[in-house]
């Protein structure tokens, strides 16, 4: 829970009349601030020296008061003020009280000494303020013992840093000044502009006035850090000047910073182009965080990213280099949205963080074509449409009824679902079209916000589309769920159709409405004499029909062409069979989509799982990577939940035997010279699941020599973590955690806090997660609770050991009575996350109603854990309904 704000020492200055302060009549605003009192400029000073544990500031803001009032409302959070003036228009000085109105929600009332006049005031606060032990606001983290403090605002947490209106649409200028000590440097949101000496052993540093930018975006880090120059990015058409790039490291970890310099100018380019906008900040820089509760954050001029992301070396694991790319792209994107143009509202946050996903893919796809960044598409709409098949979903615009509605609003629904609903309208009215709508909307809205509504407009007015459009559109935004499309093929007039009807999906056990209807674009590749056609309808009543021109009676139907619409299908076992037989004539990304309705089927009870894994198994002879693992998921809740007798089991393991050991021996346990970064990723897939879910003994075996390997200690006294394959190393120290045990998680235990390179921590974490002993995951689990365990790392190791009942219930028992531990060292920002953290993966009724009835009385005083509460409960009471409705003995058919 919040640490409720301290007492604080208030000093009212005294005023020209000496009035006692008015009390005010108005309620304090729970959700957004009175619009009579708005923002327009904030000078900000802080004195920061890392190595201590508190920071002063001085706020000083420019506010329009557009009625009479003796109190303005703004927010902070554990600041210590010691002095609040207000300076009117022309110039005098008047006394003020800082008041904590609602301390848990950071809201204060700055109270004058009388009610002043409609006018521009300034607004003075000078205070002081922990540094955030829980990765918010201003907050201090350590690399190999060095202290740094930096920031991260982003929803609600600028509040912890300063006094303001910290709120999105409040979008202003902003100056900066950093008092630090001589032996340390500093970064902000925008270049550094001067330098002076300020007392002995200090300096202080200024830097350019921002561009009108939102609290949420303000950046700034101080520490030892490396600044290393990156190659400066050319101008082009839409910007005239080069731009100075350069990555931020810890102390000694510059140099790893080479690679995503390099790849940084494309990606700027590669979006200049397509907005015809310029970077639009003085500067770029790149931030490698020692500790972040995000994987990245898009501030202004200085992204800042988890360490990992950013620090590579050339035998670094694929999936970080690859990783390292996308997420560049997509903070980069949002310089445009989020930054350029802002949203108005978190309700339409998905303005932000959907346009940079949709656009980070576009980005890839140019820069990367290799990486597939179209099947990554569709596969982040399935991740999304399973958290969308919940009755307790979320709407892409969910109406914000209080914070935790603001921190819970950073998930696959705004991200992928908003990501995959754009790509649909986008294939809808053209790219060309839909890019001269996006082109105009920053225009149109730079430097300020916008809102869906807006956004609509200008993609319906590029496209010349009415209202029809805009409804379809807003439908996607405006209630939760997946559209179900189920088909029927007949004969209508001579001529084949597919007949078409939609519903909201629903899997079995839920109790929610199916009777939702959408504007749903529907494209559907079918069977021709000549090979296959797409016909296209928008389908916005509860049933329609689509035309079939060339079709024969019993031709096979895609209803997903390209896999481009977001919805699911569903259609009878001999139709879906049908498809099945033409595998080979489907786009990967419609292979993926014939996956996700196999399994579909299976979660909606119409198929068995003996049918879907006939139905997935020629997908795993894909040579294309996310088709042949896309089967994986399934199988695993299978082997999971019914798999019940050896018989069963010998099943599930020859099918999982026949479909992927081949590939993985063809592949090999090592990375070879210059293969492509592909079969790296694909051969750390295979292991992982070959070894840990399957427990093939032949894969094991050949870890096991890896992992023992990276487990000996070389003449320094350090684990030889290099010595096994980079990309096998976390699922390596998996499997010798398992076979070995104690001696295995003690080596590690002991490691990590000597470990500084991110990416053999996170395989160390990894490999402690996949602890099976009951008593060494409980030494794992408290472990966790170290502060030699980063509070960022802290859920990789709570994550792990829940496969079985049996480990859940240690789980839950352990959480249970650590849990104002768990609270305190992850704060509010998690909150959704935590009732997940302690109980998630359950597939019972006892399990779910332990986890209500431990909320019951908690999850209110934890921001976010009520809905999280809700999805983890209705996901586990799902996984029981349908582990009900599933015959196990199927398996062996």
């Amino acid at each position: 829970m919040r640490r409720l704000v301290k007492p604080l020492v208030l000093t009212a200055l005294a005023a020209c009349c000496g009035a006692a302060f008015a009390a005010t009549s108005d309620p304090v605003p729970h959700g957004k601030l009175p619009r009579w009192a708005v923002p327009e400029s904030y000078a900000l000073s802080f004195k920061v020296d890392p190595r201590q544990q508190d920071f002063s500031g001085t706020t000083r803001i420019k506010v329009d008061l557009k009625q009479a009032s003796d109190h303005i409302w703004l927010h902070g959070h554990d600041l210590k003020v010691s002095k609040v003036t207000v300076t009117d228009a022309a110039g005098k000085t008047h006394g003020a009280k800082y008041v904590e109105a609602a301390p848990k929600e950071g809201v204060v009332r700055v109270d004058f000494a009388g009610t002043l006049k409609p006018q521009e005031l300034t607004l003075s606060f000078d205070y002081t303020a922990p540094l955030n032990q829980q990765l918010q606001g201003l907050y201090k983290v350590s690399h190999e013992g060095q202290p740094y403090a930096m920031t991260q605002m982003e929803p609600i947490s600028a509040r912890y840093a300063f006094p303001g209106f910290d709120e999105p649409d409040f979008t202003t200028p902003f100056d900066i000044s950093l008092t630090i000590p001589n032996d340390e440097k500093a970064v902000a949101n925008t270049k550094q502009v001067k330098e002076v000496a300020a007392g002995e052993g200090w300096k202080t540093l200024t830097f350019s006035t921002t561009k009108p930018l939102p609290t949420y975006l303000v950046a700034f880090g101080v520490g030892p850090w490396d600044i290393v120059a990156g190659p400066d990015i050319s101008p082009d058409a839409y910007r005239a000047t080069p731009l100075q790039l350069r990555g931020i490291a810890a102390k000694g970890e510059g140099h790893r910073m080479k690679h995503v310099l390099s790849e940084t100018p494309s990606i700027i380019h590669t979006l200049e182009d397509y907005y015809a906008f310029g970077y639009p900040w003085d500067k770029l820089d790149l931030l490698a965080a020692p500790d972040f509760s995000a994987g990245a954050m898009e501030n202004a001029g200085l992204v800042t990213f988890r360490d990992w992301l950013l620090l590579l070396d050339p035998d670094s694991p694929a999936q970080y280099v690859r990783g390292s790319f996308n997420v560049n792209a997509h903070e980069l994107a949002h310089q445009w949205t989020g930054d350029t143009v802002t949203t108005a509202w978190w309700n339409d946050i998905w303005l932000n963080e959907a346009f940079a996903t949709w656009m980070q893919q576009k980005v890839t796809m140019k820069v990367h074509p290799e990486y597939r960044a179209d099947l990554d598409r569709v596969r982040g709409a399935q991740y999304a449409m399973d958290n969308d098949s919940l009755v307790t979903a979320r709407k892409i615009r969910q109406p914000i009824t209080g914070n935790g509605d603001i921190e819970t609003a950073f998930d696959s629904i705004t991200y992928q679902k908003g990501a995959s609903v754009l790509g649909m309208f986008e294939g809808y009215v053209g790219e060309k079209t839909f890019q001269q709508g996006m082109r105009q909307y920053i225009q149109d809205h730079k430097f300020s916000t916008a809102t869906a509504d807006d956004l609509v407009d200008s993609i319906a007015k590029a496209a010349d589309k009415g209202e029809d459009f805009k409804q379809a559109f807003k439908s996607f935004l405006n209630q939760p769920g997946v559209p179900y499309v189920q088909t029927q093929l007949m004969q209508k007039d001579g001529q084949t159709v597919l007949k078409l009807s939609q519903s909201r999906y629903l899997p079995v056990g839920s109790k929610g409405d199916a009777k939702h209807v959408w504007g749903v674009p529907v494209c559907v590749r079918y069977g021709t004499a000549d090979g296959s056609k797409v016909n296209c309808e928008l389908l916005e009543k509860a049933a329609g029909t689509i035309a079939l021109p060339g079709a024969s009676a019993n031709t096979w139907v895609m209803p997903n062409a390209n896999a481009s619409g977001y919805y699911r299908f569903g259609m009878d076992k001999g139709d879906l069979a049908r498809l099945g037989d033409q595998i080979s004539h489907l786009t990967d990304a419609e292979q993926l989509a014939y996956a996700d309705a196999a399994d579909a089927s299976f979660q909606h009870g119409d198929i068995n799982a003996g049918d879907l894994l006939a139905a997935l198994k020629p997908l795993t002879a894909s040579r294309v990577r996310a088709v042949a693992t896309a089967p994986m998921a399934s199988f695993e809740w299978i082997n999971r939940h019914l798999a019940s007798n050896d018989a069963q089991r010998n099943a599930l393991d020859a099918w999982a035997k026949s479909a992927y050991l081949p590939r993985m021996e063809l592949l090999g346990y090592h990375r070879k010279a210059n293969e492509p970064d592909d079969d790296s990723l694909l051969r750390s897939t295979l292991a992982g699941f070959l070894a840990l879910d399957v427990k093939l003994p032949q894969v094991r075996a050949e870890l096991l020599k890896q992992g023992d390997a990276a487990l000996k200690r070389r003449a320094d006294g350090h684990l030889n973590l290099d010595a096994a394959d980079p990309d096998l190393l976390d699922t390596a120290l998996a499997v010798a955690v398992q076979e070995h045990g104690k001696s295995a998680v003690d080596a590690l235990i002991a490691e990590l806090p000597k470990t500084s390179d991110p990416a053999q921590r996170n395989a160390m974490l990894a490999g402690l997660s996949a602890v099976e002993d009951p008593a060494l995951a409980e030494q794992v689990r408290n472990f966790a609770l170290d502060k030699q365990v980063k509070v960022g790392e802290m859920a990789a190791l709570l994550r792990g050991s829940r496969e079985t009942r049996a480990q859940r219930d240690a789980m839950w028992k352990w959480a249970v009575a650590n849990y104002d531990r768990i609270v305190e060292r992850t704060g509010s920002f998690a909150g959704g996350r935590l009732p997940g953290l302690m109980g998630g993966g359950g597939c019972s009724q006892e399990e779910a109603d332990r986890l209500q009835a431990f909320f019951k009385t908690r999850a209110k005083d934890v921001t976010g854990a009520e809905r999280g509460l809700a999805q983890t409960t209705e996901n586990t009471l799902l996984c029981t309904a349908l582990k009900a409705k599933q015959d196990p003995q199927a398996i062996l058919h």
